[in-house]
């Protein structure tokens, strides 16, 4: 009996924290990842991208690589995702793209624009309170399964 009064408490704080939030909770798509799913529906790749952009001038393949470290492979990213935000982020003035060798098209590096730096402060706003209920759900699980 004490467990299941627990494991409810547990449940209502989830789900007070998601609400407080504003995270809407909606049922996977057949065959989609809740998490991966939801990290790339609430702008966390725009927001890593700004945010290795932000620390230092940055190429495609080092952003796919620097993502895929930092989330330990749990949020994998594709050059077929990557470089279309690249572009998109470029047109809409956030970053400004250079080539590293004009003369032979090798890398081509981005930096942030003031724009950008608006933008990213934005996003990383907006973005927190659904890593926390992230954070604060995956807790959750682990406490109930394994009793950590």
């Amino acid at each position: 009996m004490a467990q299941e009064d627990k494991s409810r408490r547990r449940s209502e704080a989830v789900r007070e924290a998601v609400a407080q939030a504003d995270v809407p909770v909606r049922a996977p798509r057949r065959g989609g990842d809740p998490f991966t799913g939801g990290l790339r529906r609430r702008e966390v790749l725009p927001l890593l991208v700004l945010h290795f952009i932000a620390a230092e001038d940055s190429y495609g393949n080092q952003l796919m690589a620097r993502i895929a470290d930092v989330t330990a492979g749990v949020l994998s990213v594709n050059p077929n995702t990557m470089y279309p935000l690249l572009r998109r982020l470029e047109s809409e003035g956030m970053i400004a793209g250079h080539w590293e060798h004009p003369e032979r098209r090798t890398r081509r590096l981005y930096s942030l624009t003031p724009e950008g730096r608006k933008e990213y402060e934005r996003i990383r706003a907006e973005v927190e309170p659904f890593l926390d209920s992230v954070q604060q759900s995956i807790g959750a699980i682990r406490q109930e399964v394994y009793g950590e």
